[in-house]
């Protein structure tokens, strides 16, 4: 398995081995089926790289991460050029923590590393529920002709976990077709992100729940570094408060995927996103 992983840089916080730790990070730099602004391969690098302008210490939690026993184990080497490869290896790595008894955290790339992920989570939770944070749909069932795409992802995964255990949240693009297809399929909430949230942890209390998040459901103005940006989003300070809402969640496993560095020299959306994953590191496991 060691051969899979390339580890340069780690998140803050870090501790110092993956056999030690009950939560293990990873990235997944998947970047080859961008429709705009290619780059989200370098999207785990500077999460990790910002990272370190964070505290520790969470005042909105009261917590802190060196009181949490996790690892950084670095990012899946993938082929360049070959998707059923770099989703095969994913699914591999995923397994491997799953089957270790390790609680997941997977900071992406583009969206469709979502796909292996979630498989590997079905496989273990029936009855699993994914929460998407998102501005796309990514319910279309090919993309000029691909499969398997960033705008493909939650088709695939609402295949896999089945009717109405997907809930989008967010949403504010995408074709008439996908929007129809998710009135009938999802659970689904276009444009709204913190409004819904109440009744959905209700609802899903007891159940194991896998979160993805797309920068990009964070509008453009606070989040300019993803490759799809879509004006009209949540701000930075909503999307932290819908994390902080999911704590009373069972939440199995998250990944934070989409942010474009190469798209924003401020660093602001990494910092963003590193913030995100301190929370939820905090205050969902």
């Amino acid at each position: 398995m060691k051969e899979l992983m390339v580890n340069n840089l780690s998140f803050i916080g870090s501790k110092k081995t993956y056999d030690e730790a009950d939560i293990v990070l990873v990235g997944v730099p998947l970047d080859l089926t961008v429709s705009f602004i290619p780059g989200t391969r370098w999207g785990p690098s500077a999460i990790r790289t910002v990272s370190e302008v964070l505290e520790e210490y969470s005042p909105t939690l009261d917590k802190d991460l060196r009181e949490k026993n996790y690892y950084d184990w670095g990012d899946v080497e993938l082929p360049l050029g070959n998707v059923s490869q770099s989703l095969q290896r994913i699914e591999e790595v995923a397994r491997k923590i799953v089957l270790d008894g390790k609680k997941p955290v997977f900071i992406g790339g583009e969206h469709l590393v979502t796909l292996p992920l979630v498989k590997v989570m079905a496989e273990r939770h029936p009855g699993l529920a994914v929460l998407q944070f998102d501005a796309h749909a990514d319910l279309r069932q090919e993309y000029l002709g691909q499969e398997y795409s960033h705008a493909t992802v939650m088709w695939h995964v609402n295949q896999i976990i089945g009717r109405e255990n997907l809930y989008q949240l967010g949403i504010r693009s995408g074709t008439r077709e996908e929007f129809a297809y998710a009135r009938e399929n999802t659970r689904f909430y276009p444009e709204m992100v913190l409004e819904p949230l109440d009744d959905i942890v209700k609802n899903l209390q007891g159940r194991p729940v896998y979160v993805t998040l797309d920068i990009d459901v964070v509008d453009p103005a606070y989040a300019p570094g993803t490759s799809t940006p879509e004006p009209g989003g949540c701000t930075s300070t909503e999307i932290l408060a819908a994390v902080k809402k999911l704590n009373e969640l069972n939440i199995i496993g998250f990944d934070l995927v989409e942010v474009c560095p190469l798209n924003d020299p401020t660093r602001h959306t990494a910092i963003l996103a590193a913030k995100i994953i301190r929370e939820a590191l905090l205050g969902w496991y």
